[in-house]
């Protein structure tokens, strides 16, 4: 009997054993998936220190001598980052990632800052841009005193059209509607971002706010800062890769040459009285409109005079190669000559242009080639027939100011 009871005694302390073993052994699987995921984390195409800037410094004391955000080309290269985090924020809703797989957070810690908001369409979920605000506190921890100068305290970034998952279809929708109307201001994402921009722009002030969009994303930061500046709020913008191509552009280029043709080919008919007299009428009309522009000219032109948009484009990229078309002569353009827009030094928008001769659409296009170590830029000198004319609104005389007579 008492070996029986001996022999009970190991049976539980064996099975107890196992036990712990078993405890043990789902310890280690567990830390060895957990180390397979950070594997999986680190060596994914989009991961912060695979694929993002090499000599982009994050934030450290010696910016509270000489701030890095003073440098154009590290400007550029934070703001680019800051964009594809938003891409990754919706990639990373699509793949369920958690807090601590999430690829798009070390794209704007390292810099810094925090994510306070994420802007969400309302009508499949998905996430298309987000409210970026500088971190003091992980900023302390680097003994970053006070936020660098240049460095906005607050960044809105759009992302442009994501060709995977259910955002597809919404995105291509927001294309086709910029492809027919040269417009996206019936769009819900239109909204929420304008809503967006203005919440922060008043409770930080204008100058220390930024918006900054890519492709799609562009186009919507760019109708969105105008929106504001008409307001008489002007933001610091930043476009890379705008969409330039449009149906109504198309047609509008048509009819602009030849309503060009059809004034010289009048100008070459023999004259005669009545038409004089018409020409007599407008000349009228020109002085007029020249003598109310000499009125409320300094007024007309004020929201162009303080909001100017940075503009990068790629010439091989066919979305956003017609920015770097030249203004021409055009019947518009002629029509307009009382009421040019920019002048005197003035400048409607900086357009930043690279050319590494042939390039593939994908690569001409992508974001990743804004903060990459061999960009080469170029500031283009030349008037820009399209900004001209997507920011004619800032410095044109308003209808209400020609039509109605000054006292």
């Amino acid at each position: 009997m008492a070996k029986r009871g001996v022999e009970e005694v190991v049976v539980v302390a064996l099975e107890e054993k196992g036990g712990a073993m078993a405890v043990v052994v789902e310890e280690k699987e567990q830390k060895e998936q957990k180390e397979n995921e950070k594997e999986e984390e680190e060596a994914h195409p989009y991961a912060f220190h695979v694929s993002g800037p090499r000599n982009v410094a994050k934030p450290n004391w010696r910016d509270l001598i000489n701030s890095s955000w003073k440098d154009t080309n590290y400007k550029r290269s934070v703001i680019a980052c800051f964009i594809q985090a938003v891409y990754l924020l919706e990639l990373d809703r699509q793949e369920n990632r958690t807090v601590e797989t999430a690829l798009a957070p070390k794209w704007w810690m390292t810099f810094k800052y925090k994510l306070t908001q994420t802007l969400i369409d309302e009508r499949d979920g998905s996430i298309f841009g987000a409210v970026l605000e500088w971190d003091q506190s992980a900023a302390l921890a680097d003994f970053v005193l006070i936020r660098p100068s240049g460095a906005p305290k607050a960044i809105l970034v759009l992302r442009g059209t994501l060709l995977k998952g259910p955002t597809i279809r919404r995105d291509i929708e927001d294309d086709l509607r910029f492809l027919a109307w040269e417009s996206l201001k019936g769009s819900v994402r239109f909204k929420g971002a304008l809503e967006a921009l203005r919440t922060v722009a008043e409770r930080y002030g204008s100058s220390n706010v930024c918006i900054a969009g890519h492709s799609l994303g562009a186009g919507f930061a760019l109708q969105v800062g105008k929106a504001l500046a008409k307001d008489g709020i002007y933001v610091d913008a930043h476009l890379f890769n705008p969409p330039s191509i449009s149906i109504a552009m198309s047609l509008r280029n048509i009819g602009e040459k030849a309503g060009f043709a059809w004034k010289r080919l009048k100008s070459m008919l023999p004259s005669s009285s009545e038409p004089q007299a018409d020409c007599d009428e407008e000349i009228k009309d020109n002085s007029l409109k020249s003598w109310l522009g000499n009125i409320y000219g300094d007024k007309a032109s004020m929201g162009l005079k303080q909001w100017v948009p940075h503009l990068y484009v790629n010439n091989s990229d066919y979305i956003c190669c017609h920015y770097t078309d030249p203004e021409g002569k055009t019947e518009e353009n002629e029509a307009n000559k009382e009421n040019p827009g920019p002048t005197n030094g003035q400048v409607a928008a900086k357009l930043f242009v690279m050319s590494k001769g042939k390039q593939k659409f994908l690569e001409a296009h992508g974001l990743e080639q804004w903060w990459s170590d061999d960009l080469d830029l170029q500031l283009a000198i030349n008037k820009s027939k399209l900004i001209s004319r997507q920011l004619k609104s800032l410095y044109s005389l308003p209808a209400s100011q020609v039509t109605k007579r000054p006292r």
